[in-house]
């Protein structure tokens, strides 16, 4: 039986490539079932500019692309920002993003272990996120090991312990 799932490959994101995270940025905006899309422009705002803005230039700045037949089809990247999932200044925050065609195939939570890999290499002790309660992906950073801390009436903030912590 043939596989309609296509092969892919993760890795790192290439100096020249940053500006797709712009892309992958509105692509990462939750839109609700039945609502409009908000206007592309709204990746400029100052509180979506710190996810992109001079990226690779600041400490906790990772990326991982997925590639199918040389397209990169979606992004993982992590940074230490005051952003919607900030919980410290010591704790990286995600963000991650596929093209709508390649979601539910597993891609997304391969870029999630490997990208948590890379932190704990990297000596990072969690890493945190935000995600709207009505997203499908909470369900998909909970298999990979966040865990809910906090929430608002919007948003879970999640946290993944990266260090094994003794007793």
């Amino acid at each position: 039986m043939m596989s309609d799932k296509k092969n892919y490959i993760i890795r790192e994101l290439q100096r020249d490539e940053t500006a797709l995270l712009k892309d992958f940025l509105y692509e990462a905006i939750f839109v609700p079932e039945g609502t409009e899309p908000p206007e592309r422009e709204i990746i400029e705002k100052p509180e979506l500019r710190v996810y992109t803005d001079d990226f690779g230039g600041h400490e906790g700045d990772n990326c991982l692309v997925a590639e199918i037949d040389g397209q990169v089809v979606g992004a993982v990247w992590t940074r230490i920002m005051n952003d919607y999932g900030h919980v410290d200044d010591e704790t990286p925050s995600f963000a991650i993003s596929l093209y709508q065609e390649y979601r539910g195939q597993g891609i997304g939570s391969q870029l999630m272990v490997r990208m948590l890999e890379v932190l704990r290499k990297q000596g990072y002790g969690q890493a945190s996120l935000a995600v709207q309660k009505a997203n499908y992906a909470v369900r998909m950073y909970e298999k990979v090991g966040f865990k809910r801390i906090d929430e608002n009436e919007e948003e879970y903030i999640m946290v993944c312990k990266l260090q094994e912590t003794s007793v």
